[in-house]
């Protein structure tokens, strides 16, 4: 699947802000990475709606992934490091949802649960104002 998705990349360059002095004013190293998922024919629908929802606060309006990378003073270097960390998204939204096993609490729990209730109720009793006889 990796190679498929490789193939829908789409690459963009820019110049970046940060170290390099003059370096940075004449040289285009900031990489943008684009991929529709949508679009995308390397999944079924199951995992499109799967890595829909996961990544919903990351993709567009059409359904476009944009990923940025700055971090180095090479253009190669930013476009591996972006290419990565896609990778590493797609297949950490992939991984299916764990499924709850509701379970008990345990006896010590709930005495504990109860005995604090207690220390509370008391605290809250001592409080109070004695009524004047």
């Amino acid at each position: 699947m990796q190679k498929c998705l490789q193939r829908e990349l789409v690459y963009k360059t820019s110049r970046s802000s940060g170290p390099g002095g003059q370096h940075v004013n004449k040289t285009e190293s900031r990489v943008e990475l684009s991929w529709n998922l949508q679009a995308t024919e390397c999944m079924n629908e199951n995992q499109k709606q799967l890595v829909k929802q996961r990544l919903a606060s990351r993709l567009t309006d059409h359904g476009t992934l944009i990923l940025t990378s700055e971090k180095f003073r090479s253009q190669f270097r930013n476009r591996v490091d972006v290419t990565e960390r896609f990778f590493e998204l797609i297949a950490a939204s992939l991984v299916p949802p764990r499924k709850r096993h509701p379970t008990r609490p345990t006896r010590t729990s709930i005495e504990k649960r109860i005995q604090g209730k207690k220390i509370r109720g008391e605290l809250k009793r001592s409080r109070r104002q004695k009524p004047e006889q």
